[in-house]
C-alpha cells in the first residue's frame, strides 16, 4: 500500500513538474531566435579598397562555402562613418541557425580554410598579412529575441 501511495505522489511530482515547464515557457514574450555575431573592423588609412577586395574574394568564398556546409545562415558587410580614429568602419555580420552551430567551430573554420586557403599555414600567413590593412578592434555574439 505505501508503495502504491509513493508512486501516486512521485507521478503526480513529475506531471506538476512538467506542466510547470511548459506553463513558465508560455509566460515569455518572445522565442530565441538565430545568434549574430559582429566583428568590428578599422582599416589602415588608404588601405579601405584592398580590404574590401578580400571581402570580395577570400572572405565571400569562405563565407558561401560556410553557407553550403550548413555552418551558417548568412553574412552580410556594413560600412559606417567611423567617429574617431579607432571606431570601427567595416562590421562583418555573421548570422547562425542557433548556439549549437558553434560546436565543433574550430574544426569546421580549419577545414573551410583548408578548402578555400590551400593549407592552415597559408591561411595564418594571409591572416598576418592582412594586419598590414586593418585592424580587428573586437567583436560581439548575441541571440535574437523574436517577439511573440
Amino acid at each position: 500500500m505505501n508503495v502504491k501511495r509513493h508512486s501516486a505522489a512521485f507521478a503526480a511530482f513529475v506531471g506538476l513538474a512538467v506542466t510547470s515547464v511548459a506553463a513558465v515557457a508560455d509566460d515569455h514574450a518572445y522565442t530565441e531566435g538565430p545568434v549574430v555575431n559582429v566583428a568590428a573592423i578599422r582599416t589602415e588609412y588608404g588601405k579601405f579598397d584592398d580590404y574590401m577586395k578580400y571581402l570580395d574574394t577570400t572572405w565571400k568564398t569562405e563565407q558561401e562555402a560556410a553557407k553550403r556546409a550548413g555552418n551558417i545562415v548568412s553574412y552580410r558587410v556594413v560600412t559606417v562613418e567611423a567617429r574617431g580614429e579607432n571606431d570601427a568602419n567595416i562590421y562583418l555580420v555573421t548570422n547562425y541557425k542557433n548556439w549549437a552551430a558553434f560546436d565543433g567551430a574550430t574544426a569546421k573554420g580549419d577545414a573551410i580554410a583548408k578548402q578555400v586557403e590551400g593549407t592552415l599555414a597559408a591561411s595564418n600567413q594571409n591572416a598576418v598579412d592582412r594586419a598590414k590593412i586593418r585592424r580587428v578592434l573586437g567583436s560581439w555574439t548575441g541571440q535574437e529575441l523574436d517577439l511573440k
